[in-house]
């Protein structure tokens, strides 16, 4: 069984992001974390192998500083890495699917991908859908459970207002993980020693014959959230402040 986990170097939504220019920002004071929705991903893989034997391969494809999120993908026991080296910022879910499916193609056919439903950053859920159509294999994204028998995986994915769906889908197949699908296994100080001393395997974009300007899909603009105003405190009585609160609800946010 050899499963191939997409993993993404997003900045902590707790950083403080500073925008520079039309469509880039300054990552040099950054924090930088394993896409969340990633983990759950490389969790399930992992477990998989463990059950039923094979490899789990972490794959990603950013700057040189992405290399610590495939170290945090081994500490947790993925067995080897690739990282696509690029200096793009944003370089577009067409462009990173082709890649990703050119490393893959390289390194043998895999039998399951995991990717997280989504990144924390662009929030753009489209380089797996891209990765599926260009393998022509099943996808199902935001699944919460996993089982798989022999080679067919059973899925469960959630489909809006608490319901759910079950779905059956044979291997080859991509699998986009969400909350929920299980815990992500904390590494130990052993096995983070361990995966910082691990070869990763490294290949520039431009090696796979893959230009950045071939890219249909181009970010704009990124724009810094603006600040909210202070609050306003009501004073008075109760109806007083129903009143008051009334009026500036209608008069200032119209939305009554």
């Amino acid at each position: 069984m050899k499963i191939f986990v997409c993993v993404k170097h997003v900045p902590d939504t707790a950083s403080n992001i500073t925008t520079m220019g039309e469509n880039r920002y300054d990552d040099s004071d950054t924090k930088f974390i394993l896409n969340p929705y990633d983990e759950f991903g490389l969790e399930e893989a992992i477990r998989i192998v463990e059950d039923k034997g094979g490899e789990v391969v972490a794959v990603t494809m950013g700057k040189e500083s992405a290399t610590t999120t495939l170290r945090s993908a081994l500490a947790m026991g993925a067995d080897r890495a690739i990282h696509i080296k690029t200096d793009a910022q944003f370089p577009g879910s067409s462009i990173t699917a082709k890649a990703l499916k050119a490393v893959m193609d390289e390194d043998g056919k895999p039998d399951m991908i995991f990717t997280g439903k989504g990144s924390v950053d662009t929030e753009g859920f489209q380089t797996h859908y891209r990765l599926a159509n260009a393998f022509g294999m099943p996808i199902v994204n935001d699944v919460s459970s996993v089982s798989l028998e022999e080679r067919t995986v059973t899925v469960t994915t959630e489909i809006g207002n608490g319901a759910k769906q079950v779905v059956r889908m044979g291997l080859p197949c991509i699998i986009g993980a969400t909350k929920g699908l299980n815990e992500p296994r904390y590494p130990k100080v052993m096995q983070v020693m361990k995966a910082k001393k691990k070869e990763i395997k490294e290949i520039d974009l431009s090696d796979l014959g893959i230009d950045l300007s071939d890219e249909k899909l181009r970010m704009e603009k990124l724009e810094s959230a603006p600040e909210r105003s202070g609050g306003k405190l009501l004073e008075g009585s109760v109806d007083d402040q129903v009143t008051e609160l009334v009026r500036i609800l209608k008069e200032n946010e119209k939305v009554i």
